[in-house]
């Protein structure tokens, strides 16, 4: 997984750098995405393949952290209280459930722009809100990826220089499972 993240963030740099740049904003609605839009289809393909290998290459270290996870017993038996692994394990859970949607969205678009597909062209009965619903299936849940590993290191790290575990420790997991299913 850890090898695709270089070739996926120079296929992003390369669409910003590229002529005219890509000129759709951070969210590539497919207005501003189209072919009929861009002055450079080009860098629009630059962009979604590479964000396309880079959410692979976080699904693959995803799937990689919970496999160590969950086989060298720190979720079974050992220390399961730790709780950056569980933060880990939870944020691991949400990218499988999250990143394949926004690959199929990014796909779709890339579909539109050189086959002729009409899934997001609402003038051929394609839905012009799709990629919004794939792409905010992605985007909530980020928010919360984002910051569940940072609720573990800062409980980690405190616990470790208290000398004492955390208060309510369990509770706390409980409420990052809680803050995942949401």
């Amino acid at each position: 997984s850890y090898f695709l993240v270089p070739l996926g963030s120079i296929l992003v740099m390369q669409s910003i750098i590229s002529e005219y740049g890509s000129g759709m904003g951070w969210t590539m609605y497919p207005p501003l995405s189209s072919s009929l839009m861009t002055l450079n289809t080009e860098s629009v393909d630059w962009i979604i393949i590479g964000l396309a290998l880079l959410g692979i290459s976080s699904l693959l270290g995803s799937i990689n952290f919970l496999g160590t996870s969950i086989f060298l017993g720190s979720v079974s038996g050992s220390r399961p209280n730790i709780l950056y692994i569980w933060a880990i394990i939870f944020t691991a859970i949400m990218l499988l459930i999250t990143l394949p949607i926004l690959t199929g969205g990014l796909v779709m678009l890339l579909m539109d722009l050189h086959t002729n597909s009409e899934f997001y062209d609402s003038m051929y009965s394609g839905d012009s809100v799709l990629y919004q619903h794939l792409f905010w299936f992605f985007g909530h849940p980020e928010v919360y990826i984002l910051i569940l590993p940072g609720f573990g290191v800062i409980s980690q790290t405190l616990s470790t220089y208290a000398t004492r575990s955390v208060f309510g420790g369990q509770a706390m997991i409980l409420a990052m499972g809680c803050i995942s299913i949401l």
